[in-house]
Formats: C-alpha cells, structure tokens, sequence
C-alpha cells in the first residue's frame, strides 16, 4: 500500500488532506509538534499511521526527519507546515519572523531537497507545496515576512516543476495557493479574514483532484483566481496598495 507523509498534520489543511488520503488507501505518515493532536487524528483514520513529532523550526530535526522518510518508499510528499503574522514589519517580532522562516521555507526546502532525488530514481510520486494566494501577489504590506516566505515556495516550486518536465520525469510536483481557508491560521497570526473563507475539507479535496492531474498552481476558487490573473496585469504599486488594504481589514476586524 502506497504511503504518504504530511507535515503540519495535526490541524487545518493538513490533517484535511491526511483524512482524505487515508480515505483513498494510503499509509500516512503525520508530522507536526502537537503528538496529542496527531494521536486523535491516527484514532479517527482508516489505514495505517505513523506519528513523527517534530519541531521544523529545528534544522537538526528537519535534516533527521528527511533521513527518518527516506526508510519508507513515500509516493507523496505534503508540505502543509506553516503559520504567518500581521503587522507593521519594523514591530513584528524578529523571533517568529525567523521561526516562521524555519517553517515556511527551510522545512520545505530541506525535506524537497533531500527527498526529490529518491522520487525521482523510482520515476514516481507526488510533492505538494502548500503555498498561499499570497506567493503569487508582488507582496503583501502588514504581513510582509509571511508573504515572502510564500513567494519563495511557489518560485521553487514553479523551477523545480520545470526541471522535472525537461527531464522527462514522471515525479510531479505542485504548489497549493489558497486564499482564506479556515483553519487556526488566525489564531496563529493573530488576525481575522477580511475575506470569507472556504473549508479545509473543500481544500483538500481540491488539491488532491489538480494534484494528481499534475496542475503546478493550485487556486481553489474563482475569487482568488480572479484576483490572481488581476495581479499578472495591474501595475506592482496598484497591486501593493491593493493587498495593503486587504491586510488594514484585518486588524479592524481584530
């Protein structure tokens, strides 16, 4: 039976995709510091589970989880860790600046790195990226760190896809963009949507059905894919001033 790992498992987009996967047959493997959570998760799923605490904050950790992953012939990669923050950049903390960095872009950047080549000698599998809406737009003023990180996942993912195809691969890899999914990210990041949200269930179902269909940049709904073909034409500084009074909606909706 095929197995797939999913980090950032224990809430949100993660522990979606993890039930809608084990519906569909596989083994999973759930990673993500909270073992209570991903314990009650592995008691509600139908196949077999393997729980890995881990801090992805932690380089070490990371590097021993990419070790850990390469005993199991994984024939999917989820990259759902991840968390944000809102605020005037010159008063955000440097802390969970650097923190969300670790997660939203070492983590990924080490695990893909150091899995894609086993992918890529047994010719099969699936890696998937869970970006933001937010990585697709010129940037994001009030939460600057967070969609910068976003950015850096997608450009990757876009190059490495590229690689891929030139090379004749079967190894398929795609970038999850979703705008407002509800989850804890507000509690984490401290804000409300200023947009209404779409289900984690809906999002996992989604990314799924473009994942295996080897879509590179997964946009769930209308509204934001509209938003993102605006962002391919309007000006930069229109674009910017644009996300600019999204993210000001959420600190009056605090």
């Amino acid at each position: 039976m095929a197995t797939a790992c999913i980090t950032g498992a224990s809430s949100g987009i993660g522990k979606a995709l993890a039930i809608r996967l084990s519906r569909m047959g596989y083994n999973l493997i759930l990673v993500a510091r909270n073992t209570k959570a991903l314990n009650n998760l592995a008691s509600r799923l139908e196949t077999k589970c393997r729980i890995i605490p881990c801090d992805l904050t932690d380089e070490d950790s990371c590097r021993t989880l990419a070790d850990t992953l390469k005993k199991y012939r994984l024939k999917i990669l989820v990259n759902s860790a991840g968390f944000g923050d809102i605020g005037h950049f010159h008063e955000t903390s440097l802390s969970k600046d650097l923190d969300m960095i670790d997660v939203n872009i070492k983590a990924v950047h080490i695990l893909t790195k150091e899995l894609l080549g086993d992918f890529i000698a047994r010719d099969e599998g699936y890696i998937l990226n869970v970006s933001s809406s937010a990585g697709l737009f010129p940037g994001g003023p009030h939460m600057a760190a967070y969609y910068a990180t976003k950015a850096y996942i997608t450009s990757l993912t876009n190059s490495i896809f590229e690689e891929l195809k030139e090379a004749g691969s079967n190894v398929r890899i795609s970038a999850l963009c979703p705008g407002p999914v509800n989850t804890n990210f507000n509690n984490t990041a401290n804000v409300r949507f200023a947009l209404k949200g779409i289900s984690a269930d809906f999002c996992a179902k989604y990314a799924l059905e473009k994942m295996f269909k080897n879509k590179l940049i997964i946009v769930p709904t209308f509204t934001m894919k509209t938003a993102v073909m605006c962002a391919k034409f309007a000006p930069r500084k229109i674009m910017l001033r644009a996300a600019s009074h999204q993210q000001r909606k959420k600190y009056r909706a605090r």
